[in-house]
């Protein structure tokens, strides 16, 4: 596994050690879980919260009627 050398003031070390502590990890596996989140491809948490926010948004089927049937698909 590749390593890296990171370079913190004080202050960002010291909140290091207590989350990983708290979190019951090592300092390097709650790092890799930060960046792996940060890095990651999952909707954050506020645009989640957004879901059912407009209550007149029309569903999709009221957005779908009116269509008609969608074309037959062929295989490439």
């Amino acid at each position: 596994m590749p390593q890296v050398t990171l370079y913190l003031d004080s202050e960002t070390e010291r909140k290091l050690r207590r989350a990983a502590k708290a979190a019951g990890v090592s300092r390097s596996s709650w790092v890799m879980d930060a960046i792996r989140r940060k890095l990651g491809e999952d909707w954050p948490e506020s645009f989640l919260s957004l879901a059912g926010a407009w209550k007149d948004f029309p569903t999709a089927e009221e957005l779908r009627k009116g269509l008609g049937r969608d074309a037959r698909r062929t295989k490439i």
